[in-house]
């Protein structure tokens, strides 16, 4: 026998060994350490987040700005007043779970032990909702070592860079050695090859019989039984429902292909030979499913470049990579009707689940916040209905507008006192159910506020834009004054509901929609309100160099085609280029990847519509070719295997974007759509 380095420790392999074998030897570490041969923290977990700009803290050290409320903010900006609006370009809710199962697995920040609060004024003659909990507060990331003192305060990612399914496997041998099948010693290369699972699922933290549970995150009911949580290589696989079934999608993935070696092969080769698929798998879809969707296009690969910091970004965890507004308000699925008992069905209306029963179908919507930390709902839907049902709707748009779900009532369930809890999971009503208000889009502007984020001006400066100059400019409106209209408060217009009014809905086909109608709330991709953002934004900051990056940078225009403004589309390309240029085991660089094809007929090559048929009893037929893009979306292309994105982020003197169309004041700013939303359910105004 020999002794071969492989992955995060040492392994036994045959002497004589093959040459896959011996190329195996040289496989990603858990924590990222390695990859790059002359420096071998790039990337490694537990490192700083690199900045673009320079950091903007009050003080030049640490001291957060003190800028304007993000509730205020909030309530005039991000408040979608409970109208859906969808992606113009047919993306679908899986834009959003894919998002996050990447987001788990590139970038955690170290939480730290000092408050950082948002004032909240029941005063505000824009607030609707209830708060006895007084500000809302959070915990600053940490400072890393040796900052925030004498030089800028750095905070510290605590997970590997590198798109490596660090959300499947974690990162360090105890936390594997738990996930994988065997004797529980802190060494997983004695394990078998599979990971644990528990009838196709994810294990609960009581699926072993011992105290050392790995770490993981609580939310919600779980809080009250920490026992029903899942553990996954990521702490925050309990989540959301959506999560949780894409992380036991790739645990049933993994064990898939570990099923189809040899028998005679041995467990560990096993396993990192599937670790090293599922690994490729992830980046693949990434780079040919899903940025194309969302309408990035990267210059044409041209190898690893050992020159490349493939780090995340202190902007782009910060600022670049929330898309929040793009959540929807629930989750939807079909099941078959004649599997439901009327104890199934009892059970899941008790959780707060809308069923509603059509011939030989059950349709399903599951709210978001019946959805949060609620792992074990998945086994009542079914894996298979769930991840179909992903596909089935149109995202929300991404823009400045965010689900009240998640701007107000973020993680709660309704208050002791609420006779009807069924009448709280949507629409206006959802103000008069919760007694604390949780905001995450006013939870992003602290965090960057927190990271010393730059201005928003700056932020375009720093990543080749040109400084805007008026907030028309930023917002792409014809307009950024109140308009002349009665039905608002001309001396004190900032203040008054009505700016918020929507005065026009029109579908993908541009046809104008009745507010309030079911039309309205599942097919309306442009929307008009009686004051243009411009407007709100010039009222609150004042100049347009005083506001903050994550504002600013959702209130932009889109790009044509894409899902992004100038600055989030520039901050993705640059990310996302990084990641591939800079990462060693990237699939196109990768050679083991084609010998293990070749002698195993494992490729990773593979849609996310073909993982979840063939994990799951969905038949293929019923998905499309792109799960990403909703079945009305035209296809402009068909990626083959090795295709690559090829077109750059458009530079300084590119031409603008011709103007939409001008529909009245308050002008909607999202380019001519390409298709009509689908989603039989998606019809909630939240």
């Amino acid at each position: 026998m020999a002794f071969v380095l492989g992955g995060s420790s040492a392994w036994w392999v045959s002497a004589d060994g093959d040459a896959l074998t011996a190329a195996l030897a040289d496989s990603r570490s858990l924590d990222g350490s390695g990859n790059n041969p002359n420096d071998d923290e790039l990337g490694r977990a537990g490192t700083i987040y690199p900045r673009v700009a320079e950091a903007n803290y009050a003080d030049g050290v640490g001291e957060v700005i003190d800028g304007v409320s993000g509730r205020y903010v909030s309530n005039r900006i991000f408040n979608d007043s409970n109208q859906n609006v969808f992606s113009e370009n047919g993306v679908t809710h899986w834009s959003f779970v894919w998002g996050q199962f990447l987001d788990h697995t590139i970038g955690l920040r170290e939480s730290g032990d000092e408050d950082i609060s948002i004032d909240f004024d029941a005063q505000d003659p824009l607030e609707e909702f209830t708060n006895d909990l007084g500000p809302i507060t959070s915990k600053r990331s940490a400072a890393a070592t040796g900052t925030g003192v004498d030089t800028a305060r750095e905070q510290v990612n605590t997970v590997s860079a590198f798109i490596d399914a660090w959300a499947v496997y974690g990162g360090s041998d105890e936390r594997l050695d738990w996930l994988r099948v065997g004797p529980l010693d802190g060494d997983p290369t004695n394990n078998d090859a599979a990971l644990l699972e528990v009838d196709g699922y994810l294990p609960t933290s009581s699926a072993r019989a011992d105290d050392d549970v790995p770490a993981v995150e609580l939310m919600g009911r779980l809080f009250g039984d920490p026992t029903a949580a899942v553990i996954a290589g990521d702490v925050r696989a309990n989540e959301n429902l959506g999560l949780t079934a894409v992380h036991t999608l790739f645990l049933r993935e993994h064990n898939r292909i570990v099923e189809s070696l040899p028998d005679d092969m041995d467990e560990q080769t096993k396993f990192e030979l599937a670790r090293r698929v599922v690994s490729a798998l992830q980046q693949y879809i990434t780079y040919t499913e899903f940025l194309p969707a969302m309408g990035v296009d990267l210059p044409e690969y041209e190898g690893y470049d050992e020159t490349v910091d493939p780090s995340i970004t202190n902007e782009f965890a910060t600022v670049g990579y929330r898309a929040h507004s793009q959540i929807h308000g629930e989750f939807e699925a079909e099941l078959d009707s004649s599997d439901m008992s009327e104890e199934h069905l009892a059970a899941l209306e008790a959780q707060g689940v809308e069923v509603t029963i059509e011939g030989d179908v059950a349709e399903v919507a599951v709210p978001l916040n019946v959805a949060f930390g609620n792992p074990a709902l998945l086994t009542q839907i079914g894996l298979g209905n769930l991840l179909a049902g992903l596909g089935s709707e149109s995202a929300y748009a991404n823009d400045e507008q965010i689900d009240n779900q998640l701007r107000s009532v973020l993680f709660q369930v309704p208050g002791p006192d609420v006779e009807d809890p069924a009448g709280c999971l949507d629409g206006s009503g959802i103000a008069g159910c919760f007694t604390g208000v949780n905001d995450l889009g006013a939870l992003d502007m602290m965090r960057g506020e927190d990271h010393g984020m730059p201005s928003y001006n700056d932020l375009r400066e720093a990543f080749g834009l040109a400084r805007v100059g008026s907030f028309a400019e930023l917002t792409g409106e014809d307009t950024e004054e109140f308009p002349d209209d009665p039905e608002i408060d001309a001396a004190n217009p900032i203040d008054d509901p009505d700016i918020l009014d929507f005065v026009e809905l029109r579908d993908a086909g541009g046809n104008v929609l009745e507010p309030e109608s079911d039309a309205a709330n599942t097919t309306a991709v442009s929307a008009t309100r009686r004051s243009t953002t411009a407007a709100r934004l010039k009222a609150i900051y004042g100049d347009t160099d005083s506001v903050d990056a994550f504002t600013g940078m959702i209130s932009e225009p889109h790009v044509t085609g894409t899902e992004f403004g100038e600055l989030q589309l520039a901050m993705w390309t640059t990310q996302f280029q990084a990641l591939r240029d800079g990462d060693r085991f990237f699939y196109g660089n990768d050679p083991v990847l084609a010998s293990i094809a070749e002698n195993y007929g494992v490729d990773y090559r593979r849609t996310l519509g073909d993982v979840i048929a063939d994990n799951t009893g969905v038949d293929p037929a019923e998905l499309q070719a792109n799960v990403f893009l909703t079945a009305s979306t035209p296809t402009e292309q068909t990626l083959d295997a090795d295709s690559m994105p090829s077109e750059t982020v458009p530079d300084d003197d590119d031409p603008p974007a011709a103007a939409p169309p001008q529909f009245g004041p308050g002008v909607d700013r999202r380019r001519p759509p390409r298709h009509h939303p689908s989603g039989p359910m998606a019809r909630r105004g939240m």
